[in-house]
């Protein structure tokens, strides 16, 4: 079969194309599309100099690149069972390692990871770690061995290896169980991309992107997703570069980006070291200790809070009119009495809010970790309490590298890309080509993060607030939990802990952060769509070919026919997409902690299994059930007692630190589920007799050179 997977004029598969000439094509194709994106960008500057209105350049961006994706997924649909589910097998090495970087690199890693460096300083790099390592499991122990069987799915290879219907059936919901709850941290990135493009609320946002998710996803399958993939994949790599290096040349002595990382770190540290001997600074802290013990004082007796709360916000703001206080000041006390709670169980839960936010703020740089000290918040030769905060501090960060490295490697709309290559060897080729494509990005990151830092430090920390730039005020109003500040100290000066910036919206503001061209920052909120459309469109796939492969023509049906599975799979992207959009209405805490959550579940439930089925002949069915349950119950539970809005469900009311094993936190809780899957497959593999024969004969298959 040829490697190569240009998209044909029919909509089904044709004839293959002939190597050369389909990768000429495809080359040509993808490079007009670059420098047609190029073209855009430099046309919207232009437009912009010229006075065209912020909105017309955010619709025209949105609806460009959107556009696009549609019409690949238009001219690349298909009815064909191979197509849709593994784009026919066909696709080049470094198509698929670009399609596979895009559907790889989420909301999560374009948006997230960078806000999480600047919020966890070192503590962040677990993330870049953990998803790059993963690569090399997938490269090492997984992809080309998976490839040596003609399956569609993760669960239809564990149907194969391990046979039965029970192995495919836990497989198919497990994978359905990972995939949604990473689904909906994609289509959160999305509701607030296309917020910040449009302006639109954020609600609003979500549900007219998620047509953006359905063109692709629901006619062609993994063909269309395949090449829609490649063209988000150039989208997002090029809204990532370009900011970052507009700000490396606007430093006082420019710097190559990456290169010059060390000495703007070096520039961070030192500022950092200025702002914690800041008279100014300390007087926030003590406010905000101030506001910690008066937020323990209101939980003693929450309805006589409420009411001095109301009594004196009206008097403030009385006060503050009398005096001719400036009219920001007014607005700010005004807004906070007209959201203040109704009930006493509303008005508890914003008290241990504002607790929990006094007592982070109360920290030195506001809470910010020090950007390039190791487990800062600890210290492994102060007092008791400091070294057990390193040590929680240490154990995190491995246990998460941990848990993101595992979870990569089983992640399963991941590892059906390895399936849509010619062979083995194309896909070993393909993974190397997808961690090339992905340690572009991985290496900006650090940078970017650092860069914004410089920004915020030297050009929005120490201002007058009365000449804070626009766009601070503008998502103050719009987004009060990504973006805030409050003169809490009254010097009308803007300090580091007065200043709020939320980990999701780091890179959608470093073009206005740095004072970049408002077109650089529609760029980067179309970057970010590119990201997240493509994960979605994966995810979303993964879970309809679970639900419609694997649990209906795997086992409901095992008779029916091919066009009534993709009929049905196609129903089913729609209703996952429309499920999974009100899921992320309800706005999660963070992109990257649900994302964390989502690696945990697929290490816990599916590793195990996957990799045992490869290297231990002996593993049987019984091995692979119990495995698969075991790791998924484990990891479930110990979120679930740990987890903020889980423990108000489940009525839990001992102290956090009661519940959690070693400090554990609940978004590395696959430490403990991959330990309890490894155990259960041991076990019941030596326990139980499985069905040898069918096993070694998989085994044999996967192994044949």
């Amino acid at each position: 079969m040829s490697q190569t997977a240009a998209p044909q004029e029919s909509p089904d598969a044709a004839e293959p194309v002939p190597p050369r000439a389909g990768n000429r094509r495809l080359h040509l194709r993808y490079l007009a599309f670059t420098l047609g994106l190029c073209a855009l960008l430099l046309a919207m500057g232009v437009a912009e100099r010229m006075g065209l209105p912020q909105g017309w350049i955010g619709a025209i961006f949105l609806a460009g690149t959107v556009l696009v994706y549609a019409g690949i997924g238009f001219f690349t649909r298909t009815s064909n069972e191979a197509e849709y589910y593994v784009a026919g097998r066909r696709v080049p090495a470094v198509y698929n390692g670009m399609a596979t970087a895009a559907d790889w690199m989420s909301v999560a890693s374009f948006i997230g990871t960078a806000g999480v460096l600047y919020l966890e300083g070192f503590g962040g790099l677990a993330f870049i770690i953990g998803w790059t390592g993963g690569y090399c499991l997938v490269a090492l122990l997984l992809a080309p061995y998976m490839r040596r069987l003609d399956v569609y799915t993760v669960a239809d290879f564990l149907g194969q290896r391990y046979g039965g219907v029970a192995p495919r059936l836990i497989g198919a919901l497990a994978t359905i169980v990972v995939c949604f709850v990473y689904v909906v941290a994609q289509l959160y990135g999305v509701g607030l991309i296309a917020a910040h493009l449009l302006g639109l609320a954020f609600e609003v946002g979500i549900f007219i992107a998620l047509g953006g998710v359905l063109v692709c996803s629901f006619l062609g399958g993994m063909r269309s997703v395949t090449w829609t993939q490649v063209a988000q994949y150039i989208v997002l790599i090029v809204a990532y570069l370009v900011p970052l290096v507009w700000l490396s040349l606007k430093q006082p002595e420019p710097v190559v980006p990456v290169l010059g990382y060390g000495a703007v770190l070096a520039h961070v540290g030192e500022r950092e070291r200025e702002l914690l001997a800041d008279p100014g600074e300390q007087a926030v802290q003590a406010q905000w200790r101030e506001r910690a013990r008066a937020a323990r004082t209101k939980l003693d007796d929450v309805p006589a809070a409420m009411v001095r709360d109301a009594r004196a916000l009206s008097e403030e703001i009385a006060q503050l009119r009398a005096q001719g206080a400036p009219l920001l000041q007014i607005q700010q006390r005004e807004r906070r009495l007209r959201t203040l709670p109704r009930t006493v169980d509303e008005a508890r839960a914003l008290y241990q809010r504002e607790l929990a936010q006094a007592q982070q703020r109360a920290q030195p740089l506001g809470g910010l970790a020090p950007q390039a000290t190791p487990f800062a918040r600890g210290d492994p030769q102060g007092d008791a309490a400091q070294q057990r905060v390193y040590r929680n501090e240490r154990l995190n960060f491995t246990a998460l590298v941990f848990c993101l490295m595992l979870g990569t490697a089983a992640m399963p709309h991941v590892l059906v890309r390895f399936q849509t290559t010619a062979s083995a060897a194309t896909a070993r080729q393909s993974v190397a080509w997808s961690l090339l494509f992905i340690i572009v990005l991985y290496l900006a990151v650090p940078a970017l993060a650092v860069l914004v830092k410089v920004q915020v430090l030297d050009g929005l920390v120490g201002q007058p607030l009365s000449q804070l730039p626009v766009w601070l005020r503008r998502w103050s109003k719009r987004d009060p939990g990504q973006v805030a500040f409050e003169d809490i100290n009254g010097d009308g000066i803007l300090q580091l802990g007065e200043l709020h910036l939320a980990s999701d919206v780091i890179v959608l503001l470093a073009a206005e952060i740095g004072r970049l061209p408002s077109v650089v920052s529609y760029l980067i909120a179309a970057g970010g769509l590119a990201a997240a459309l493509s994960t979605a469109d994966g995810l979303l796939l993964s879970i309809a070919s679970a639900m419609s492969h694997d649990i209906y023509r795997g086992v409901i049906d095992r008779q029916a026919p091919v066009m009534r599975g993709i009929i049905i799979s196609k129903a089913l992207v729609l209703m996952v997409a429309v499920l999974a959009a009100m899921a992320a209405s309800l706005r999660p805490d963070s992109v990257v902690g649900l994302v964390a959550a989502a690696f945990s579940l697929a290490a816990s439930t599916l590793f195990a299994p996957l990799v045992m089925g490869i290297f231990w002949r002996r593993t049987n069915r019984w091995g692979a059930v119990a495995g698969m349950l075991a790791g998924l119950g484990v990891c479930l539970w110990y979120m679930a007692i740990n987890l903020p809005w889980s423990r108000v469900a489940l009525g839990i009311t001992t102290p956090p630190e009661a519940t959690r094993w070693w400090g554990l936190e609940p978004t590395s809780a696959g430490v403990l589920g991959v330990s309890a899957s490894f155990m259960a497959v041991f076990a019941f593999t030596l326990l139980t007799r499985g069905n040898a024969a069918q096993s070694a004969a998989a085994v044999d298959r996967l192994r044949r050179p």
